[in-house]
């Protein structure tokens, strides 16, 4: 099982793994990343979001 807050849909694939390419080929691929690893370090903190989410 995993947590998801609203919005952090973009930065996951359908598998769960994470999108290190951003989903618009426009958007700057350092802030992309930049933002990916912000979102990673939610997930390490154990941050629970108000929206559970079961990766199957």
């Amino acid at each position: 099982m995993s947590w998801l807050r609203p919005g952090d849909e973009k930065f996951h694939y359908s598998d769960g793994s994470h999108r290190w390419l951003p989903p618009d080929p426009k958007e700057d691929q350092d802030e992309w990343e930049a933002d990916v690893r912000r979102h990673q370090q939610r997930h390490m903190a154990g941050e629970r979001p108000r929206i559970r989410r079961r990766w199957i």
